[in-house]
């Protein structure tokens, strides 16, 4: 056999293999979204988004208090994790530009990026929930900012690395300061990165229950209060799936129907806007 006969042999062979991976992967995908679907259209109800929660046992109710108190969590820790996502990775795309602290910090970013969010959830707890004495949505709201900055802070180093030098020289020939180089040119081109970037850091703690568990814990009643235990989606789709009740468990179904798709549309819109911006 000759060596060109056994390359095209051992290519046909991991091309079977990898073909084979990925549509094992695809499979558990599609019954995965596709139980989440036919469960949780059947249980989607209007009631599901303005009624509170009702008794144990006792049929009706909603989950009002979880999708508000959702929103809050996730608005405010969006609040808190992108501008110091952005201003971090502003520091490394132009004031730490080729520096061995640019380089250190990167790293450490993608190590934060990969860390489990359950180790996250127990720092924060370990550093403003046990403190405090108890629970609270702040808690919870920093522990998702804190699986946000690192999302943000490396794309938005990505889209300043590539805006061009000579925009930046462009604009000091005019006589402008560097932040308002920065704000008004570097800013304006690289918008649809970050953009982009802030959708798929929101769409990666949207679906997260283990740091909640040990932040913002749950409540069975409506809250907006922060500084007190504030219900959450997440955190109430894995206690009504492990009740005992049917009311409980259909639900459950809807709510992960509807974070599901929430999720969906964001990761699609940020894949939406990188293919319309960057072709």
């Amino acid at each position: 056999m000759t060596r060109q006969s056994r390359r095209k042999i051992g290519g046909f062979v991991a091309l079977v293999l990898c073909t084979l991976a990925a549509l094992l992967g695809l499979f558990w995908l599609v019954i995965i979204l596709g139980d989440v679907l036919i469960h949780g259209i059947k249980a989607l109800k209007p009631g599901l988004f303005i009624n509170d929660p009702v008794p144990p046992g006792v049929a009706g109710g909603g989950l009002r208090h979880a999708f508000i108190g959702q929103l809050l969590i996730t608005g405010f820790a969006t609040l808190i994790g992108v501008p110091l996502g952005v201003l971090g990775g502003t520091f490394l795309a132009e004031y730490a530009r080729g520096r061995k602290i640019a380089l250190i910090i990167s790293i450490l970013s993608d190590i934060m990026v990969s860390v489990p969010s359950i180790v996250i959830g127990t720092f924060i707890y370990a550093v403003l929930v046990r403190p405090l004495g108890h629970f609270s949505g702040w808690a919870g709201a920093v522990a998702l900012s804190v699986i946000m900055v690192p999302v943000v802070l490396r794309t938005t180093e990505d889209m300043l690395s590539l805006v061009p030098w000579t925009l930046r020289e462009a604009a000091f020939a005019l006589g402008a300061p560097y932040y308002k180089v920065i704000t008004q040119v570097v800013y304006r081109g690289a918008a649809t990165g970050i953009l982009t970037g802030i959708l798929l850091s929101i769409a990666r703690v949207a679906g997260e229950t283990a740091p909640l568990l040990f932040t913002a814990f749950n409540n069975s009643f409506f809250s907006t209060n922060m500084g007190q235990p504030v219900a959450s989606l997440t955190v109430t789709i894995f206690q009504y799936a492990m009740g005992p009740y049917d009311n409980w468990h259909e639900q459950a179904w809807a709510a992960s129907f509807v974070i599901t798709i929430f999720i969906l549309v964001l990761t699609m819109a940020g894949r939406l806007i990188i293919k319309w911006r960057y072709k």
